[in-house]
């Protein structure tokens, strides 16, 4: 692979925005990370709330007495000991190496950094996701064999 192919790749992996890209042709074998998705700690779930334009108001007459409102109470915010572990691409979350066998990691097992998580299968290739910080599974988020999206939440590790 030549210096222009990788600059290709890189280019190419900014424009689309893609967390990471592995490229491999005979022995040559290139990985390309962007600096932006390295740590799951920066990359926490926030609420978005999607809008459909809304009519335009009607004006209410006044009402006798103003009514005494309590302020709503405030939703609890992100645990910040809660760490989510994020799909980097789209594909087919697997729990386990191969159907049959022990998955990857059990709810309430402890995990050090790299330890594998999941495999997400993507255009025919097994590309393994590791733990990037050392933790307890908490949970699983997505079912054996589910499709997954780019940023969807995998697995939700408590840091210790």
């Amino acid at each position: 692979m030549t210096i222009d192919e990788i600059r290709e790749l890189i280019a190419l992996a900014n424009e689309t925005g893609v967390a990471e890209l592995e490229v491999q042709r005979g022995e040559d074998r290139v990985r390309i990370r962007r600096a932006g998705f390295a740590n799951p700690q920066e990359i926490l779930a926030v609420p978005v709330a999607v809008h459909a334009a809304a009519p335009p108001a009607i004006a209410a007459p006044p009402a006798a007495a103003p009514a005494v409102h309590e302020p709503p109470a405030k939703p609890p915010g992100p645990d910040p000991d809660l760490i989510l572990v994020k799909s980097p691409i789209v594909g087919t979350f697997y729990e386990s190496p191969s159907p049959g066998s022990a998955p990857f990691v059990r709810m309430g097992e402890r995990v050090q950094p790299g330890k594998v998580l999941c495999i997400i299968e993507s255009m025919k290739l097994m590309n393994e996701i590791e733990a990037e910080t050392s933790g307890i599974v908490e949970s699983r988020l997505v079912l054996n064999g589910q499709p997954v999206e780019y940023g969807e939440a995998l697995f939700a590790i408590r840091a210790v």
